[in-house]
């Protein structure tokens, strides 16, 4: 092993001490609650070190969404080997797996969206965000491979936008009512009795709209929970 080897080694040794260190400090405490000072002196080294691995806490806390994010991105690629379903059952899919993921990981979750609103994203580093970004391309590429297969098999038809703007639709109804479910007592208030429902509820009539065949009845509850059943059973 040559020297600048050791020397890459050791940097990322090092980064992966700072990050576990850190797990274990929100896991505890919680993300706001992380000071870059006392992550340093728990890891037995100098302030300036951490800040050598990380411009900022925001940037730390990016490392920590992009380390977490393998985990997230297997649940996509369960979905992709479902092949005997229909290219919009894959779809739906994804919304029950990633809400089934995001039920076990609530605080990475509340990390992810702590660090994409405006005010932490451009406090991290150009280098870190260019990285966190071509984490995600992996979901990009089975969302979009998924609308093309329902283009193929003549379930939908493009309407004017990209595969991509296609895809975002869904995925932006999934986000936003994670969101909105981080707001304590804000669906009680709403009269929202299971919020789960609600979600697929909301998919399906979205899905409808986009054309996409074949249709689904939002109001026939039995139908789409036995779909949720089948998808759990048959996927994850």
């Amino acid at each position: 092993m040559t020297t600048r080897e050791r020397r890459q080694r050791e940097i990322h040794e090092r980064e992966a001490l700072f990050l576990r260190a850190a797990e274990g400090v929100i896991a505890g405490e919680g993300f706001l609650n992380l000071q870059m000072a006392r992550l340093a002196e728990a890891c037995d080294y100098a302030t300036g070190t951490l800040y050598q691995h990380f411009s900022s806490k925001e940037d730390l806390l990016l490392a920590l969404v992009v380390k977490q994010l393998e985990a997230h991105i297997d649940v996509f690629r369960q979905v992709a080997s479902w092949r005997i379903a229909t290219p919009r059952e894959r779809m739906f899919a994804i919304v029950v797996g990633d809400l089934d993921f995001k039920r076990r990981h609530p605080e990475h979750m509340k990390l992810v969206h702590y660090v994409h609103t405006q005010a932490v994203w451009e406090n991290t580093s150009e280098a870190r965000r260019e990285q966190a970004l071509a984490c995600s391309d992996p979901v990009g590429a089975i969302v979009t491979a998924i609308v093309r297969d329902g283009i193929a098999a003549g379930d939908l038809s493009h309407g004017g936008l990209t595969d991509m703007e296609l895809a975002i639709g869904p995925w932006s109804i999934c986000e936003g009512m994670t969101a909105l479910k981080q707001v304590k007592g804000l669906f009680d208030e709403l009269g929202v009795e299971d919020v789960d429902r609600l979600l697929f509820r909301q998919v399906q009539t979205y899905l409808n709209g986009m054309g996409w065949k074949p249709f689904a009845d939002p109001a026939d509850q039995a139908a789409t929970d036995a779909l949720v059943a089948r998808i759990r059973a048959e996927v994850f």
